[in-house]
């Protein structure tokens, strides 16, 4: 450990605080002044020094102060501290990624372990190159597990990830057609999702796979495995406000979920496979999945006075889109309607795959409404508008009501802003 590196090291064992924000500055935090396209955090070095920071991690040469520390890369030297903390813990650490359903896992995991252990996981989405040294740097000195969600768009990500949280365990929840422009095609998407299992395999730690899955037998060839699912049946149904699993182990168990839509069994299938690795009781188990509460858009059931919703706004991508239209396809004597966002991050693929939509929509004979500019060429076979505030200033004028609807597209298109008009 250089000389610098120990520094930064040493003031974080003695206040356990770290920012990359100067609107979250804690006295005694280290601050680092991390840049993207619209910012640079040397900008605001000096600002950290008046809150009283016990150190200014920067790298330009801005201000001499004897906490200024100045590295060739800031975000390395976040990540690089993030590796040091890491090398002193002594407990499992779960990775979990995949194309769909990362959080919703995590969640689930996260549950049922914390009915016996002191759990850290990832909070919310805080799953790239500086929310993982921030999730990591953030877990408290008494944890017993810690999971680590790892979101990536392109490849190569993953395996830097490993570099510092260094999973003793992992699992991939699925590989779909998620970021395509940036992995290069869903081959690209199956090699950089496969990092983490190429990792675990040569440290000879745990890989977690559900054999079930697609490509998951093919990208573990070779590789020592744990298998998901294999002594255990599951069964569930769902018409349409929530999951009904029945679990085959020793005994029959029963449990009705929050989470709706029939592909969220593999994500209840983890949870409950991981809990019964570390030890968990098969009733804390059903206490922890059925009481778990989806957030953040993801998968959630709510009933206004005027409709039944489908919301999972937060995300889409042409695997979890399908999967939730055909989910709204088998919801029985109601009358249904999908509202859709576009999908971004599509590259040379956006037409193919929106027009894959369009079809599945037409062919499953399922009303819908379709938002952003990838969807235009459709606008003479659907309701079609440009963006969501347009989308509101219709539905202000023309009321829906009596109908189940699912609401789904990618972060950027905001579909969430019609959620008070349904």
């Amino acid at each position: 450990m250089n000389t610098m590196r120990k520094i930064i090291f040493d003031a974080f064992r003695l206040h356990r605080k770290v920012t990359t924000d100067t609107r979250k500055l804690e006295p005694g935090s280290i601050f680092f002044a991390l840049k993207g396209e619209s910012f640079n955090g040397n900008d605001f070095l000096q600002t950290a020094l008046d809150a009283d920071c016990s150190l200014v991690v920067g790298d330009e040469d801005r201000l001499v102060h004897p906490q200024f520390v100045r590295v060739e890369n800031a975000l390395m030297a976040l990540q690089e501290l993030a590796s040091d903390y890491r090398d002193t813990w002594q407990f499992p650490v779960v990775a979990i990624t995949g194309s769909n359903g990362k959080t919703t896992t995590k969640e689930l995991v996260r549950d049922v372990l914390k009915t016996q252990f002191r759990v850290h996981a990832t909070m919310g989405n805080l799953n790239n190159h500086i929310g993982i040294p921030l999730t990591i740097l953030s877990a408290p000195l008494d944890t017993e597990i810690a999971i680590i969600e790892m979101g990536a768009n392109h490849q190569k990500e993953i395996q830097g990830y490993c570099q510092y949280a260094k999973p003793t365990h992992g699992y991939i929840t699925n590989i779909g057609k998620a970021h395509l422009e940036g992995f290069g095609g869903e081959e690209g998407v199956k090699k950089g999702k496969k990092e983490l299992y190429d990792y675990l395999s040569a440290e000879g730690k745990v890989v977690f796979v559900n054999e079930h899955l697609m490509h998951m037998k093919e990208i573990t060839q070779g590789m020592s495995v744990y298998p998901l699912a294999q002594q255990i049946q599951f069964n569930a149904d769902d018409q349409g406000d929530g999951l009904w699993v029945k679990v085959q182990e020793e005994q029959l168990y029963e449990m009705k979920c929050h989470l709706t839509g029939m592909f969220n069994l593999d994500n209840v299938i983890v949870a409950w496979e991981l809990g019964k690795y570390f030890g968990i009781s098969p009733e804390n188990r059903i206490s922890a999945i059925a009481g778990y509460l989806p957030e953040n858009m993801r998968s959630q059931w709510k009933k206004t006075d005027q409709n039944e919703l489908i919301i999972d706004a937060y995300n889409a991508n042409p695997t979890s889109l399908e999967h939730a239209i055909i989910h709204l396809s088998k919801q029985e004597n109601v009358d249904l309607l999908a509202i859709v966002g576009e999908m971004r991050e599509m590259g040379e693929y956006a037409f193919d795959e929106h027009n894959k939509i369009v079809q599945l929509l037409t062919q499953l004979h399922i009303p819908a409404i379709l938002v952003g500019r990838e969807f235009a060429f459709a606008k003479d076979q659907f309701s079609w508008f440009e963006n969501v505030q347009a989308l509101c200033h219709f539905i202000e004028e023309h009321p829906i009501s009596q109908k189940r609807i699912l609401i789904k597209g990618s972060r950027g298109i905001q579909l969430e802003k019609v959620l008070p008009l349904l």
